[in-house]
């Protein structure tokens, strides 16, 4: 493919970070530590800004930039996982199963020449959750999870619980809601392709009062995602105040920053309903550091993941 965008020669070895507002994020501040840790303090961290659902052509703008820039080695992808997918996927050398399946990637890399695609959140969705859970959670419980959102991180999760090889780890029903059907469309496909046993429940809507009473339909023990972006990205929440959470359940905020309204909402229900909350923070320092150790060819072993943990701790 011929270049047909301005490229900016990058000074020194450079990773990108593609997502709505990259400034505020934590890893401004952690990744010179990160680089630190892995003896590559040369390399540096530049933010790039789309609008949600931006123009296809900047996406394959910010692509460019990585794919003819020597010393642009890479991006990690947020947000925009699908529509970048989308805009720029003939632009790629590469794409990874997890990536081709969920048709979005959140990994830019180049190995040999070639410029790769991946999608890594179904690991790190995966390695995330078990964090949280533990395993036989499902099974030992009886909860189910209500998916609030059907973005990248939605479909990740829902894959890695399908993927799960032992009946107890996986939830017998997972209701995903969304406030557009296209996104819904888009997991139904993937889950078709893909098989399982998991009875999963698309409901697309925009009101949050409804979204109240579907959790209120949850078992005790359930799992409560929001996926939404609301709270970091946009205003607001999901659910409204009144909303009750299951009892026993968790609530798991994907964002780390922000306002977080649902995860506040859930903390008042922490002694009347015994919900645990858990925010992002788990899934945040276990993407970076899938995706760092991916553009980088860095081994992440348990080892190098424990001190990037810790170099991380330090900033939060």
């Amino acid at each position: 493919m011929t270049q047909q965008y301005p490229i900016i020669t990058q000074p020194q070895p450079t990773m990108y970070f593609i997502g709505v507002t990259t400034g505020k994020s934590s890893i401004n501040k952690v990744f010179p530590l990160w680089m630190e840790v892995l003896g590559r303090p040369e390399v540096v961290l530049r933010g790039i800004d789309h609008p949600m659902h931006d123009d296809p052509a900047a996406y394959r703008a910010s692509v460019a930039q990585i794919k003819y820039d020597p010393l642009s080695l890479g991006a990690l992808v947020t947000t925009h996982k699908i529509d970048l997918y989308n805009a720029a996927r003939d632009m790629f050398d590469y794409f990874d199963p997890y990536s081709q399946i969920t048709g979005e990637l959140s990994s830019i890399s180049k190995r040999d020449g070639r410029l790769e695609g991946h999608a890594k959140d179904p690991i790190t969705a995966g390695l995330s959750l078990e964090a949280i859970i533990g395993d036989g959670y499902f099974g030992r419980t009886g909860g189910h999870v209500l998916c609030l959102g059907a973005g990248g991180s939605a479909v990740a999760t829902l894959l890695h619980l399908i993927n799960k090889p032992d009946a107890a780890d996986r939830p017998a029903r997972f209701v995903v809601v969304n406030r557009t059907q296209g996104r819904l469309d888009h997991m139904r496909e993937m889950v078709g392709q893909v098989g399982t046993d998991i009875d999963v429940v698309y409901v697309c809507n925009d009101d949050p009062a409804e979204n109240d009473r579907l959790m209120a339909a949850l078992p005790d023990h359930s799992i409560v995602i929001n996926a939404t972006g609301m709270g970091k990205d946009s205003p607001g929440s999901p659910l409204t105040d009144a909303g009750l959470f299951p009892r026993h359940g968790i609530a798991w905020e994907f964002n780390y920053r922000g306002e977080l309204d649902f995860m506040h909402q859930a903390l008042r229900q922490v002694d009347s309903r015994d919900v645990r909350v858990e925010d992002g923070w788990i899934y945040f320092v276990h993407g970076w550091s899938q995706v760092v150790a991916h553009v980088l060819h860095v081994d992440l072993t348990p080892e190098v993941f424990a001190a990037l943990e810790r170099a991380a701790a330090g900033v939060r």
